[in-house]
C-alpha cells in the first residue's frame, strides 16, 4: 500500500524532518527531482524553451531549483512569478507550474498555455485542494506530477484526479508516521488475498448471498458470478426471484417462497463463511423486515448492498442495527444511498465522508466512485483504504452487484473486512482496464476478474 497524506499530516511530517535536515536541503532534492522528470519530459534539455511559475513558498523555491538545473544543462529557462498574474504564457516546450503547492486555499486561475506544450506540476496542480481535489478556480492541467514524501488525496479525488495527470512520487527523506489513508496496488492482492490450500474444500469458501427479486433476479446472476470468480467455493443462493430464470448452474438455489424468509435464508447458510445481501430483493416493507432479520442475526461477516442499505434507516437506526451483529459488516453506498443513511451527500471529501459515516453506524464504509474509500469504524491507522483503479467503463447498471459478490468471497477466503472490500474495488477497477474501453456490461466482468486474479504476476 501506498501511504496518502493530508496538508495537515503532511506539515506534520515535514516539521519532522526539519529536526534532522535543513529545509534547503529538502528544497534541493525537491527541485532536483522536478527539474529529472523535467528532462524525461523535453527528452533532453540543449536549446529547448522551458517557462516555470513560481510562487512565494517552497513550492516557488522548488521550482526555482528546477529551473537552476534545466538552465546548467542548457535549456532556454524563463522564469515567471505567479503573482505578476498574466493571461497567457509564450509558446515553449515545457511549463513547470511551481505556483502554488498543498497549502493553497482558495481559488487560482492560471495563465493559458499554448495547446500541445506538455505540463509539469510540483507537488499539485496549482489551484488544487491538496485534501478534497476541489478546484473552484481554472489550475493548470498538468500532463505529469512530481509530488512529494506520499498522494495526497487531492491528488485522487475530484478535479484533482483530472488535473494532475500522470503522478510520480518521490522520496526526498521526509520520514512518515502512520498514516490515515493507503492506496491499494496490486501487490496488496497477493499478499492479502490467501492462497486456496491443497486440503481446502468447497466449504471452506462457502458464501452464502439473498438476492433478486422478481424482475431483479439478474442482480443475483451477476452477484453469484462475481463471487465465483473471486474464488467463493460454494454458493448458497437465496432468491424470491422466478424459479425459471436462468440461474448460474453452480449455485446452489434456495427458492425463498412467501414473503417471510429470513429463517430459511438463515438455515440454508449455517454452514457458509460469509453472506451478502441486498442486491436486487425489494424496498417493499415486508422484505426491509426480513432483511433487517438477518442483518441481526447472521453469525458471519456480512457485506449490505443494495437494497439492504435501504432497510437500514438512517444512520441512528444503522447503529442499532448493527450492534447487534457479532460479526465484521461491510455496508457499501453509491452517493444517494450514502445521502440517505447519512442525511446528506458526500461531498468532495471522500475519504471524510467514508470515516464519518463509518464511524456513526459502527461498520466498515465502502463509499462507491471513481475513488473508492474504504473506512473503518475503528482500529490501527491507516483507516481508509483507497482503490482508484476503477474507471468510466464501470459506470453501467449490474456492476455493483459484481462487486458486492467479489468482496463476499474474499470475506468467505478469511480476509478482514476492511481490507477485503478494498481489494474487491481495486480487483473490480482492474479486471475492467481488461474489457472493451467501449460498451463493457457487467456481465462481462466475472471473467475478466477471474482472468485478473489467474494472472501469475498477482500471485507473487
Amino acid at each position: 500500500m501506498l501511504p496518502v497524506l493530508t496538508a495537515e499530516e503532511l506539515r506534520a511530517a515535514d516539521a519532522a524532518a526539519l529536526a534532522t535536515v535543513s529545509h534547503e536541503t529538502l528544497v534541493g532534492r525537491a527541485g532536483t527531482a522536478v527539474g529529472v522528470a523535467a528532462l524525461r519530459l523535453l527528452g533532453g534539455a540543449y536549446g529547448r524553451r522551458v517557462t516555470v511559475v513560481v510562487g512565494k513558498g517552497s513550492n516557488g523555491a522548488d521550482g526555482r531549483v528546477a529551473a537552476a538545473l534545466l538552465a546548467r544543462r542548457g535549456a532556454r529557462v524563463t522564469v515567471i512569478a505567479a503573482a505578476d498574474g498574466p493571461a497567457a504564457l509564450a509558446r515553449c516546450d515545457l511549463v513547470v507550474d511551481a505556483a502554488y503547492g498543498t497549502g493553497f486555499r482558495g481559488s487560482y486561475d492560471a495563465p493559458a498555455v499554448a495547446p500541445g506544450v506538455p505540463v509539469l506540476s510540483v507537488d499539485i496542480a496549482s489551484g488544487v485542494d491538496a485534501d478534497t481535489g476541489a478546484a473552484p478556480g481554472s489550475p493548470f492541467r498538468a500532463t505529469r506530477t512530481v509530488t512529494f514524501a506520499a498522494y495526497k488525496p487531492g491528488l485522487l479525488q475530484g478535479a484533482g484526479a483530472v488535473f494532475s495527470g500522470a503522478v510520480q512520487v518521490v522520496d526526498i527523506g521526509v520520514p512518515l508516521a502512520a498514516p490515515g489513508a493507503a492506496l491499494i496496488e496490486d501487490a496488496d492482492v497477493a499478499a492479502g488475498v490467501p492462497p486456496r490450500l491443497r486440503q481446502s474444500h468447497k466449504w471452506s469458501t462457502a458464501l452464502g448471498i439473498a438476492s433478486g427479486s422478481v424482475g431483479m433476479e439478474g442482480s443475483a446472476i451477476l452477484c453469484t458470478r462475481g463471487a465465483m470468480a473471486a474464488g467463493a467455493g460454494m454458493i448458497r443462493l437465496g432468491n424470491p426471484g422466478n424459479p425459471s430464470a436462468a440461474w448460474p448452474t453452480e449455485a446452489v438455489r434456495v427458492h425463498l417462497d412467501g414473503p417471510r424468509w429470513a429463517e430459511d435464508f438463515l438455515a440454508a447458510t449455517g454452514k457458509c463463511r460469509a453472506m451478502v445481501i441486498g442486491p436486487g430483493l425489494g424496498t417493499d416493507a415486508i422484505t426491509q423486515e426480513e432483511i433487517r432479520t438477518v442483518i441481526a442475526r447472521a453469525p458471519l461477516p456480512l457485506v449490505i448492498d443494495a437494497d439492504a442499505i435501504t432497510a437500514l434507516g438512517d444512520a441512528a437506526a444503522a447503529r442499532q442495527l448493527l450492534a447487534q451483529r457479532s460479526q465484521p459488516t461491510v455496508v457499501t453506498p453509491h452517493d444517494g444511498e450514502y445521502a440517505r443513511v447519512a442525511g446528506s451527500a458526500p461531498g468532495d471529501d471522500r475519504l471524510a465522508a467514508a470515516r464519518d459515516l463509518a464511524r456513526r453506524v459502527g461498520a466498515v464504509v465502502l463509499l462507491k466512485g471513481s475513488l473508492t474509500a474504504v473506512a473503518a469504524p475503528q482500529g490501527e491507522l491507516p483507516d481508509v483504504l483507497l482503490a482508484a483503479a476503477g474507471g468510466p467503463a464501470l459506470a453501467t447498471a449490474g456492476t455493483g452487484d459484481v462487486l458486492s459478490g467479489v468482496i463476499g468471497a474474499f470475506l468467505a477466503r478469511g480476509v478482514p473486512a476492511q481490507l477485503a472490500a478494498a481489494l474487491g474495488a481495486h480487483v473490480h477497477g482492474r479486471a475492467a482496464a481488461l474489457g472493451r474501453p467501449e460498451g463493457l456490461v457487467a456481465g462481462d466482468l466475472p471473467d475478466l476478474i477471474a482472468a485478473w486474479l489467474s494472472e501469475d504476476a498477482h500471485h507473487g
